[in-house]
């Protein structure tokens, strides 16, 4: 049995606390300890997307890092604790009204990438879309109604201010 290990960090706004094994994810701390399932685990190598969170406002594929290298100063964000977040809120209705949603396994992802990048950059060309989606994979829909989406999403956060 291993060892179980402390981690302090800002979950969601909230300090947290839990214990971690020494090989346990991000990915897999933030599901099973604190029962946040909406990212999940798609390929486990990094590739696919279905993981994204954001550690200190940047995304990172969750099944990489592990919990224990988390620190007192970092702050981890899931799509849930972005439920009442105005630009998330406009993300997930531009996925839904574009048809960009269809099994929903890679959306959490897809939104928080999406979600970082309208953050950062409120008015991306759709080049810029497609490049901050590119380490996100949907098996489903095609990228061109998820890139519509994004695009949507921008267009409506600018026509509402």
């Amino acid at each position: 049995m291993e060892n179980l290990l402390k981690t302090v960090f800002t979950l969601n706004g909230k300090r947290v606390e839990t214990e971690v094994s020494p090989t346990m994810t991000v990915l897999e701390m933030v599901r099973r300890n604190f029962r946040l399932t909406a990212a999940k685990e798609g390929c486990g190598k990094g590739e696919c997307g279905a993981c994204t969170l954001l550690l200190n406002g940047e995304p990172i594929n969750s099944c990489l890092k592990l919990a224990a290298s988390l620190t007192e100063s970092d702050s981890l964000v899931t799509v849930e604790g972005l439920e009442n977040d105005e630009l998330m809120q406009s993300v997930q209705s531009a996925f839904v009204n574009e048809g960009a949603v269809q099994c929903g396994f890679c959306i959490p992802g897809m939104a928080m990438t999406s979600y970082s990048l309208l953050k950062q950059n409120p008015n991306p060309t759709p080049h810029q879309i497609k490049q901050a989606l590119s380490g996100n994979i949907c098996r489903c829909t095609g990228y061109r109604k998820i890139e519509a989406a994004v695009s949507k999403a921008s267009e409506n956060r600018r026509s509402s201010k």
